[in-house]
């Protein structure tokens, strides 16, 4: 795998992939990030929506584990049991993730270990209401159908990744999404807009995290 560790603009460490030349994260800031659009605009969006005993979620891309890694440090306030599905092709070497320096700005450094060493392709309980399973077949070969309650879209952009970024592979994302499920993703081009408006979901532009004007937020009403 090419990538190199890099420090963005709020010191936390992100991935430059170099054979795309494409980060993993914002430059100008991996952690907040990921905080404003999956934890704030996503997590936190659904239990203000949705009150549920059982919370299903999809990431696309568990890349360095930082989304995973911020869930797992919700969890604890969250009433609800919580089984996070993550896909990734290309797996993060120990060599890299383990100097990321997520661990210590949340303070969960045994958690993200346990995060990255689960075994690919099984379930396995991180806390007792978080239950994480990491799967190693790609978007395009999912099978899932009514599934999901939120879903976190964390491939790269589009004009790196164009393949990830299709109408047909939205298309599987949508049909594993529940009826009052969320999408949310940091892009926010016309094209994605439209295509999953498309396919049936209610698509808000909502305000991006720092150093980016806007991201996407799609509800699936039935």
């Amino acid at each position: 795998m090419s990538v190199e560790i890099i420090t963005t603009s709020d010191g936390s460490h992100s991935l430059l992939n170099t054979a795309l030349d494409e980060t993993y994260h914002s430059r100008h800031g991996a952690m907040q990030e990921s905080i404003h659009v999956f934890i704030k605009e996503g997590l936190n969006h659904l239990r203000s929506i949705h009150a549920s005993n059982s919370i299903s979620i999809l990431e696309v891309g568990f890349g360095t584990g930082l989304n995973a890694l911020l869930t797992v440090q919700q969890a604890p306030e969250i009433s609800a049991d919580i089984h996070y599905t993550s896909l990734e092709t290309y797996p993060v070497p120990e060599e890299i993730w383990s100097k990321l320096n997520y661990m210590d700005a949340v303070g969960l450094k045994e958690r993200f270990d346990q995060l990255h060493q689960a075994p690919w392709n099984q379930e396995v309980k991180i806390l007792p209401n978080f239950t994480l399973q990491k799967l190693t077949i790609p978007l395009q070969q999912i099978d899932f159908s009514n599934r999901f309650d939120l879903v976190y879209f964390d491939a790269f952009a589009p004009n790196k990744q164009p393949d990830m970024w299709t109408v047909d592979v939205l298309a599987k994302v949508v049909t594993a999404m529940k009826a009052k499920s969320i999408f949310v993703t940091y892009c926010a081009k016309g094209q994605l807009k439209r295509d999953l408006k498309s396919l049936g979901l209610t698509v808000e532009t909502l305000a991006g995290p720092p150093g980016k004007k806007e991201m996407v937020r799609g509800l699936k009403e039935d």
